[in-house]
């Protein structure tokens, strides 16, 4: 399961386009709408990172989850995720993450209301399913 900030229009197009162009296999949610702590995750980390969450439990952060979420996809884009996973790709993904993710605001399809923390964001008020 990809989780994703459903109050994040950057995020939310990023998911639509990764739906559009990547064989994933998986559910995608925001995180929003996500019991969190079924999946052993706090609101903290998912308002953080886009997270991937395995059947058997095991939950990656950040650009950790991007390649995850790439490598269970196969072919080449398994080949991709597995190459950013290996150090120092891995560290480079990471920092590349970081920065996107730090300035998500200001890029494409990105809204104020990235920059807000999650509990300050219009609509924070979410039901959790």
């Amino acid at each position: 399961m990809l989780v994703y900030d459903g109050d994040c229009s950057f995020c939310t197009r990023c998911v639509q386009w990764m739906e559009d162009h990547i064989p994933y296999r998986g559910d995608l949610a925001a995180w929003q709408l996500t019991d969190l702590t079924a999946l052993g995750v706090s609101e903290a980390e998912a308002s953080h990172s886009v997270l991937w969450v395995e059947p058997s439990g095991r939950v990656s952060l950040g650009a950790a989850a991007v390649a995850r979420l790439l490598v269970s996809s196969g072919g080449p884009w398994a080949f991709a995720g597995r190459l950013m996973l290996v150090p120092p790709l891995s560290l480079l993904a990471a920092a590349v993450y970081r920065l996107v993710a730090v300035n998500r605001s200001r890029l494409p399809g990105g809204t104020a209301a990235c920059a807000l923390p999650a509990d300050e964001r219009p609509g924070a008020a979410h039901g959790k399913v």
